[in-house]
Parts: C-alpha cells; sequence; structure tokens
C-alpha cells in the first residue's frame, strides 16, 4: 500500500514527535514492499503480517543506522528523512541487502522498492511537507522489486564514490516543472551480472505541438507543456459544447510526446489526417502527425468546437 497525495500532503499519517517547523534541505526516502497483496494471498493475513512487519523492521534498522529519522509507516510503506543524499543512499543499499538476504515467505521472495529525493522541505512536528516529498514519492512510484531510484538533482548530490554506483535510465516529465527530471537507479548489488544492459538512447528531440481553437493558436513545448479542455471556465481551453464535460480532457507533454488524455463521460473523438476517426473514452493517445479533436460526439465537419493540432518536427 503507497501513500496518497492527499496522506502525503496533509501529514495525517501517524507523524513521529521531532522537529520544528524549519526548512532545510533533506533527503526524502520512500520504501516499501513489493508484492504484499500477492505475500498475503499466498500465506495468509497473520503470516503475511508479520512477514511485512520484519521487512519494515529491517528497513527502520538501516535507515537509524544511517542517520536517519523513519518519519511514518502505514501498511507496507515508510517515509524517512536524512541530512544528505549520501546517507540516503547507503541506507538504501542497506535495505535491499538485508530484504534481499531474507528467506522466502511461502513461495513469495520478498523484495522492496525504494526511491528518494534531496531539496528543500518543512518539518512540522515531526512531520514533512513540501515539492520535495512529492518527487521522493514518485521515484519510489517507478522503482521496481529490489530496485533504488533517485533523481538526477540528487546523483549530483552525491559524493564521487557512490555517484560511479549510479546510471541513468529515463527522465520524467512533471506537471509544473519546466525540465524534465532525470531518473537513475543506485546499483546496491556486489555483482551487475544480473542486471538489464542499457541500449543507447538517441538524442531527445524538443517536442512541440501547435494547437487552433476558433481564432485562438497555442503551442506546447518545454515550458508550456499541458492543457486543461472542457467546459468548465477554469480550463485552458473552453469548450463551449454541451456534449464535452467540466474537465473533459488533457494534452500533456511527456518527454518528446504529446498525449491526449480524456477524462470524459462522452469520450474524445480523434481524427489523424488520412486515417480513421478514433474514440477515446477514459484512455489515452500519443498526438502524431496533424489532425483534430472533437469533444463528445464524432467530428461534425465544421470549425465549431474542434481543436486542431500539429506536432512540429
Amino acid at each position: 500500500m503507497r501513500l496518497s497525495p492527499r496522506e502525503i500532503a496533509s501529514g495525517s499519517v501517524f507523524p513521529d514527535s521531532g522537529m520544528t517547523n524549519d526548512a532545510s534541505n533533506l533527503a526524502v526516502l520512500f520504501a516499501d514492499v513489493s508484492g504484499s497483496m500477492r505475500l498475503y494471498e499466498t500465506v495468509g493475513d497473520a503470516a503475511a503480517l508479520a512477514t511485512i512487519d520484519r521487512c519494515l523492521s529491517l528497513v527502520r534498522a538501516a535507515c537509524e543506522g544511517h542517520g536517519g529519522r523513519v518519519v511514518k509507516t502505514i501498511g507496507d510503506e515508510v517515509m524517512a528523512v536524512f541530512p544528505g543524499a549520501d546517507q540516503a543512499a547507503e541506507a538504501a543499499a542497506e535495505m535491499q541487502a538485508r530484504v534481499f538476504g531474507e528467506p522466502p515467505a511461502g513461495r513469495v521472495r520478498l523484495a522492496i522498492r525504494v526511491g528518494f529525493h534531496v531539496g528543500t522541505a518543512i518539518e512540522v512536528d515531526g512531520d514533512v511537507f513540501g515539492d520535495s516529498v512529492n518527487v521522493a514519492a514518485r521515484m519510489a512510484a517507478l522503482a521496481k522489486g529490489e530496485q533504488v531510484i533517485l533523481s538526477g538533482q540528487t546523483a549530483d548530490a552525491l559524493t564521487p564514490l557512490l555517484r560511479s554506483r549510479v546510471r541513468e535510465i529515463d527522465s520524467l516529465t512533471v506537471k509544473g516543472k519546466h525540465k524534465d527530471i532525470g531518473i537513475f537507479e543506485l546499483i546496491w548489488q556486489a555483482s551487475e551480472d544480473d542486471l538489464t544492459a542499457l541500449s543507447t538512447r538517441p538524442a531527445r528531440l524538443q517536442a512541440r505541438i501547435r494547437l487552433r481553437h476558433g481564432s485562438r493558436e497555442i503551442e506546447l513545448g518545454e515550458v508550456h507543456s499541458t492543457l486543461a479542455l472542457g467546459r468548465d471556465p477554469q480550463n485552458e481551453v473552453v469548450i463551449a459544447d454541451r456534449m464535452a464535460s467540466r474537465m473533459h480532457a488533457r494534452i500533456e507533454r511527456r518527454r518528446d510526446k504529446f498525449v491526449l488524455v480524456d477524462q470524459s463521460s462522452n469520450g474524445t473523438y480523434v481524427t489523424v489526417d488520412g486515417e480513421p476517426e478514433i474514440e477515446l473514452r477514459r484512455e489515452e493517445m500519443i498526438l502524431r502527425g496533424r489532425g483534430h479533436l472533437s469533444f463528445g460526439h464524432a467530428y461534425p465537419g465544421d470549425s465549431g468546437e474542434v481543436l486542431t493540432f500539429s506536432c512540429v518536427d
């Protein structure tokens, strides 16, 4: 079970008593047990709970052994803070090694996934708040079992020896941030023989898309990277069509692509030039080439409330 964004933001989940409300540079770390649902199904509730508690005890011991403080736990997840990136990295490697050394529970091999990020955070009555907490949670959400994920900013903060133990694996487009976040993996294993070899990725092109709604023209790119569409006036493009939902859809940049995300009741109809119209209903689609969107019904054949798009090479 993961902490929800609301729980992360509110700090309502089992805060420990401790520090005051000071802004400081901290490493925020999340760790949770991978495959806990299967564990409960395989060994039963009592044995699964005991196994998860044992894993979380190992996580807590690793945190405290490297100068960290466990802020809160909920279900199978731990949130902790450290004074710097090195301490968080060393704790992450140790907790992975400790859990990896545990015997299987029934037929289930125990594993945890870990993510951490360094940045400014605010501590209030022992709890921790701020954008750094949200980014750390995103890193943990990207991790797989037996994996430690950290941001590029955090990798840069490591001392040379630990920095040599990380590798870049991806980049992540985050709403509200002008630049993508580099995604790195900490290699905690003694041997790298079992690691997946990474292919050389081509240089990423700058993504741009041009949109037209009536007489209005909009361009999305690296800085302005999302667009909300719907009947509600708070949308960046207001669709004056009763078939459209109040918060109908959004277009968002993901690295070098733009994705249409439908969140409507009646669907979004997409036509790429030269291809049949496609209906999206609570689905996503990568926009390509040129075409147009219609909201809540098939393309009416007039300019009306149609949004045209053109992806720029």
